[in-house]
């Protein structure tokens, strides 16, 4: 009796300190929300503020523009084949920016990578300096780079595609480098043991390992350059989105152009969307992971 009485008091004691953990775990969770909205409506009406018409203000307008846009477009229906092949050349433009940034920019993260791993770094103590430059790559918005590089070259399509392969780099690197960290070091020991150079260890130990992985993360990482890419048009970098900015900015009369590229980018994300995740699917799971979904 006396073992189950201490037992008991124990299991009490069990559930008064989970009860307490839980109580205080809610708290914290409801100060947190409150500082969540107070942080929220205040960033909210300094906006607003700042804005030059003001966001309820204009509110009633918001579907003003989509409504001029589908109207003309409608109106020129007849125009949307002719515009959709003109306007053809300028998104393959665009593609293939995004997949020059993505082939560069995943290479070049390779190594970085790499040599930002512990257990694979060819220099150890230069580790966290890999690490920074990946951060810093990955901290500095594509557009920026890309306003720099037209102040610089002028604008085209070389200043984006420079662009969005230095921000890949950061990307990229960083992801590859979790995954390095994934991969068994037994192979590396043993290429090392025969006399392997550094070069030789990662070519022939880590890369088979984790080929997969840096496939399907730069599959992922090239949708995200189209959309890149696209929206870099808008500062002169060429491409689709130089083709959207020209025809919003002449306003109506070439709204249906607006329309004919939005249809053009919309069906272009859909499709490379489909097929890059069907293939980082295959990558991943295989061939059988990817009939039973």
């Amino acid at each position: 009796m006396a073992e189950m009485s201490a037992a008991d008091e124990h299991l009490r004691d069990l559930r008064n300190d989970y009860l307490a953990m839980k109580r205080q775990k809610s708290r914290y969770g409801g100060v947190l929300l409150l500082v969540f909205v107070a942080l929220m409506t205040s960033g909210f009406v300094m906006v607003d503020d700042r804005n030059a018409g003001g966001f309820w203000d204009g509110l009633h307008r918001i579907g003003d523009f989509p409504a001029e846009v589908l109207g003309e477009a409608g109106e020129k229906l007849a125009l949307l084949p002719g515009h959709l092949l003109h306007f053809l050349p300028a998104l393959l433009e665009t593609i293939n920016i995004a997949a020059a940034a993505t082939l560069f920019g995943g290479l070049v993260a390779i190594v970085i990578s790499l040599l930002a791993t512990r257990g694979l770094a060819r220099w150890p103590r230069l580790i966290p300096v890999f690490r920074r430059m990946m951060d810093v790559m990955r901290a500095v918005p594509e557009i920026v780079i890309a306003l720099v590089l037209i102040f610089v070259l002028g604008g085209g399509p070389v200043p984006a595609m420079i662009a969005i392969a230095f921000h890949t780099v950061g990307a990229l690197g960083k992801l590859f480098s979790e995954v390095n960290e994934n991969a068994s070091l037994k192979p590396i020991e043993g290429l090392h043991s025969v006399g392997a150079t550094w070069t030789q260890r990662m070519v022939l130990g880590v890369i088979p390992q984790v080929a997969p992985n840096y496939l399907s993360y730069a599959l992922l990482r090239f949708e995200i350059n189209i959309r890149a890419s696209a929206i870099l048009g808008f500062v002169g970098a060429g491409g689709i989105g130089y083709e959207l900015k020209n025809a919003m900015s002449w306003g109506q009369g070439k709204y249906d152009e607006a329309a004919a590229i939005f249809i053009l980018l919309f069906a272009t994300i859909m499709l490379i969307d489909q097929l890059s995740s069907r293939y980082r699917d295959r990558l991943t799971h295989g061939a059988a992971g990817e009939r039973t979904q």
